[in-house]
């Protein structure tokens, strides 16, 4: 396996390349944004693209995709100090925390009004579960939720915007021209929305009806186009840093995790939903790296940690298997953690990881003295 030389990430990721110099597509990446772009003038741009939105005088000016996390927060105190009247939108994880649940909360009582849309759980499990034995993650049905649901009900209200958070493309993989776009339309989804490449239709079968599926179908780029309705990046406006956000939401009120990490690196982040860890976690069989590696990624490409730091961090972490989140998941769909355990292991990417004396081992690792087992 070859690694970032700036960063830590692995060739393995998704989406990452990198070059001949050792330094990777995402890295580049944010060395553009931090030389090449003149944020002052994308504010404007903003400020200007809220103006028009409000002179339409519609009930309500944009729709907001929210979970109560510190970029939702972030992303609706932006809208309302530019004057937009916001309809928040939530796809209601049957995993949702606590703390999610009170973050949430906070973010409604910020002035906005929300809707909180509940798939029938019946499918939802069904769903995740196949979606898990397929594709090796059961966030599929999670993604095309959170992407869709929002832009249905901006098109059901006649909403004309709808203002996403980070590009995320741009932030985690870089690289690719037309990943640098203020907009999100259908082709990104499929193709960074991670939801391997697939519509809901492709999961239509005998227990999942096209009916079904209809939460999770969004309407086409050409009906957006109809009705006016345009969904765009807050971060290609405003630049994007998880700690800037995070500061932004706890001044609005907004908790961290007290009980440090559930995933990751980050005590704010992934922590409204019980079963997110799970989606970053069979990283770990499928491409060698968890969460906690694009974390780290972020931080030493804003300057906080160096990359010996971050592998330091990566040693003490370990693996973060998330056992009680997979207990919890495992008895929403309806199968063992023995079963689940096998579905894992059956998505271990046989082009790195190999099993000697019991036990699955990636030869080449970033680190040395890996405690494999």
């Amino acid at each position: 396996m070859r690694y970032c030389q700036h960063c830590i990430l692995p060739e393995t990721r998704p989406g990452i390349v990198i070059g001949d110099d050792g330094v990777c597509s995402a890295c580049r990446s944010h060395r553009r944004k931090e030389s090449g772009i003149d944020w002052d003038e994308r504010a404007r741009r903003f400020a200007a693209l809220a103006e028009r939105t409000r002179a339409l005088g519609r009930d309500w000016d944009c729709v907001v995709p929210v979970s109560g996390g510190k970029d939702s927060t972030w992303q609706v105190v932006t809208c309302l100090e530019h004057g937009l009247r916001v309809l928040a939108v939530t796809w209601r994880t049957p995993g949702r925390t606590p703390l999610g649940q009170r973050n949430l909360d906070n973010l409604i009582q910020l002035g906005v009004d929300h809707i909180d849309f509940t798939v029938n759980p019946q499918v939802e499990r069904r769903f995740m579960l196949r979606t898990l034995e397929r594709e090796g993650t059961p966030a599929i049905p999670m993604h095309l939720a959170l992407f869709n649901i929002p832009l249905t009900v901006a098109v059901r209200y006649e909403i004309p915007l709808v203002v996403w958070g980070e590009n995320s493309a741009l932030e985690y993989v870089g690289g690719e021209p037309e990943a640098d776009s203020y907009e999100l339309t259908s082709e990104w989804i499929a193709k960074y929305g991670a939801v391997g490449g697939t519509s809901a239709d492709d999961w239509v079968s005998d227990d999942l009806s096209a009916r079904d599926l209809a939460p999770y179908r969004g309407p086409s780029d050409e009906l957006l186009r109809e009705r006016g309705v345009r969904a765009v990046f807050l971060g290609m406006f405003f630049e994007w840093d998880p700690e800037e956000t995070y500061r932004v939401a706890r001044e609005h009120g907004f908790r961290p995790s007290e009980e440090g990490p559930r995933t990751g690196y980050y005590d704010y982040a992934d922590i409204d939903d019980d079963f997110i860890s799970i989606h970053h976690w069979l990283k770990w069989h499928k491409f060698g790296f968890t969460r906690v590696w694009d974390n780290l990624s972020l931080e030493i490409r804003n300057g906080r940690i160096t990359r010996e730091e971050a592998i330091e961090t990566v040693r003490r972490l370990g693996d973060q298997e998330p056992r009680e989140d997979i207990r919890r998941f495992c008895e929403w769909v309806g199968i063992t953690p023995e079963r689940f355990g096998e579905i894992a292991d059956s998505f271990r990417n046989p082009a790195i990881w190999t099993r000697r004396d019991g036990v699955w081992r990636i030869d080449g690792f970033l680190i040395d003295d890996w405690e494999w087992r």
